[in-house]
């Protein structure tokens, strides 16, 4: 069997659902490579669990905003948030070694036939590898925040005020834009919203199903073009269920 690219949406430290599903998918390490979209920390029971196996695995994932959140924490840029469940990576005796690879984590992997981004593309990027390219865990920029945020948008790239209710026109589900693009053949693989749920349709993979949430965690095997969840053990965080208020599931 050939190598495989296993996408998996965000783990926010779940460690024991990502083991449940590297046995399911039959997961070789060394052979088959894991990317996980971002999200990798918080929320969950056991973020550093998670970025120690998905270190350990060889994974290559983007970042996303709750990654970028515990980068700040690090730095002095941000306070913990109410529901931050970090303080176990921030102590770690390994922790400036996982953080240090954290950090170096890209927001856009180019992979030729599929873009990873946490969570989306703006249609005002007329090259997302361009507009992307570069950018890690260090520095800020307006790009990094629309890839690690976005959720709706207008044809222009501007965000609505709030995304729950669901926007009305002219905004939309921002990979609507993705793909009414011409010519454009690549599948974009992006997570951060739960509320959503899974995505499988023309050029794009939503893969964030909540399973911090108590619902299920997903992947999507490109060579394969199959689609394996395994459930949540419990639900690790019940006041943020994705039915709970706007925004919820990022």
């Amino acid at each position: 069997m050939s190598a495989r690219r296993v996408f998996v949406g965000d783990l926010q430290g779940c460690r024991a659902e990502l083991d449940d599903l590297l046995e399911a998918i039959e997961f070789r390490p060394g052979q088959d490579v894991l990317h996980p979209v971002g999200d990798l920390v918080n929320r969950g029971p056991d973020s550093l669990g998670v970025l120690r196996r998905v270190r350990e695995l060889g994974g290559q994932p983007v970042l996303g905003n709750h990654d970028l959140h515990l980068l700040a924490r690090v730095r002095g840029e941000r306070g913990a948030g109410r529901r931050d469940t970090l303080d176990e990576v921030l102590a770690a005796p390994d922790r400036d070694e996982l953080l240090a690879w954290l950090e170096a984590q890209p927001v856009l992997r180019d992979l030729g036939d599929v873009l990873l981004v946490h969570a989306g593309l703006s249609p005002a990027w007329a090259d997302p590898v361009a507009a992307l390219g570069g950018l890690d865990g260090r520095g800020t920029s307006a790009e990094r925040d629309f890839a690690v945020s976005v959720r709706y948008c207008d044809g222009q790239g501007r965000k609505p005020p709030k995304d729950w209710p669901p926007p009305e026109p002219p905004f939309d589900a921002w990979y609507r834009f993705w793909q009414a693009r011409a010519g454009e053949e690549r599948t974009v693989v992006f997570g951060h919203w739960a509320r959503n749920g899974l995505v499988v349709e023309e050029r794009v993979r939503g893969l964030d199903t909540g399973c911090v949430w108590g619902k299920q965690l997903t992947a999507w095997i490109a060579e394969e073009d199959r689609i394996v969840q395994v459930p949540a053990r419990e639900s690790y965080s019940p006041t943020s269920l994705p039915d709970a208020g706007a925004g919820s599931g990022s």
